[in-house]
């Protein structure tokens, strides 16, 4: 896929400071351009240097976006009003939990992420990829790419989740993403130098292939994308099911109640934002009968009382089963470390 002219356009961008932006925008009409356009511009005008304006824009955004949107999560366990929506309100984050991970965040954010992130503008740059030209693709555009990249990205995560599962892979890498079998919004980037190489490859990979294959990208969809996607995953991660969280909207859609069943029973629910490889592949089949028997105990318990469960009674009926669940992922996380390919697929589809 790389040709001598891509290579060459890398190493061009990587080492020797592109042509400067205030020249190529010399025969720009600023007065056709959106408030957002005219910034980018001014921006890029300002550092001078197209891949050190990319670079610290680009971690910026992720701190800011990243930890802005746990800050809420972390408000919201505070708050006892808020544990009724608690997937697993037995376990609240402590204090002591939240600053060890926001250690280890921070550590990989400025250790492994942010030479990544300053080595992305001449990537896209050798990719096709348009940095600090404006003006802006249309918003249809940019929508519709932006929800081929959540397709594309799930399938890469759902096969390398899968495989991060494995023996090995698991004991070196994947073991400490699991530490915590109640996870919290902090806890989405909890994981080794290697994971966030690996799953970060679908998440960069899939524009990145886009742009080569039709030369049509911008990194503002790149940077709506990201945002998205970091939502996404610190929601996924919060340990809360709101009546109006998305997957009761969208039902295809994954959310915190899919993934908080994949830490606490340790198998099944691979994907990240949607539902259906999981469905289509039978490694949700597991979620769906402790689904199914919560409801039927429930309704068992009803019949039995001759009338509606007090919520400590219904609260109680998941504990139990909750427990059930969580005892048999202990299990099943024992025969991964092993190496067993066999027993880890048996594991998740069994």
């Amino acid at each position: 896929m790389y040709n001598a002219t891509t290579l060459s356009n890398f190493a061009t961008s990587l080492f020797h400071e592109e042509e400067n932006p205030a020249h190529l925008y010399d025969t720009l009409d600023f007065s056709s351009l959106s408030w957002l356009e005219k910034q980018w511009a001014a921006w890029y005008i300002f550092v001078g240097n197209p891949v050190l304006a990319t670079g610290l824009m680009s971690f910026i955004l992720h701190e800011f976006v990243y930890f802005g949107r746990c800050v809420p999560w972390m408000i919201i366990d505070s708050i006892p009003y808020f544990r009724q929506w608690k997937l697993q309100p037995n376990k609240i984050p402590t204090a002591a939990q939240q600053w060890e991970c926001t250690k280890l965040v921070l550590l990989t954010h400025f250790t492994v992420e942010l030479p990544q992130i300053f080595l992305f503008h001449p990537l896209a740059v050798a990719f096709g990829m348009q940095t600090f030209q404006v003006p802006f693709p249309d918003l249809k555009t940019m929508a519709l790419q932006v929800a081929l990249f959540f397709i594309m990205e799930d399938a890469w995560h759902y096969v390398a989740h899968q495989a991060l599962h494995y023996g090995p892979l698991y004991r070196r890498i994947h073991k400490l993403h699991h530490k915590y079998s109640a996870p919290f919004g902090l806890a989405a980037e909890y994981a080794h130098p290697l994971e966030i190489l690996i799953l970060g490859m679908g998440t960069v990979g899939g524009p990145l292939l886009y742009c080569y294959l039709t030369g049509n990208l911008h990194i503002i969809t790149m940077y709506t994308w990201i945002v998205l996607r970091l939502w996404q995953a610190v929601d996924a991660h919060s340990g809360y099911d709101f009546p109006w969280s998305l997957h009761n909207i969208f039902p295809l859609w994954s959310g915190a109640e899919h993934h908080d069943f994949h830490h606490m029973a340790f198998t099944n629910n691979y994907s990240t934002s949607f539902r259906y490889l999981d469905f289509i592949f039978g490694t949700d089949n597991k979620y769906r009968a402790y689904r199914k028997r919560v409801a039927e105990e429930k309704a068992k318990a009803r019949a039995a009382a001759h009338k509606e469960l007090t919520k400590a009674e219904s609260d109680a009926i998941e504990a139990k089963l909750m427990a059930a669940a969580e005892a048999e992922g202990i299990r099943a996380e024992k025969e991964a470390e092993k190496g067993d390919w066999n027993a880890a697929f048996k594991a998740k589809t069994q």
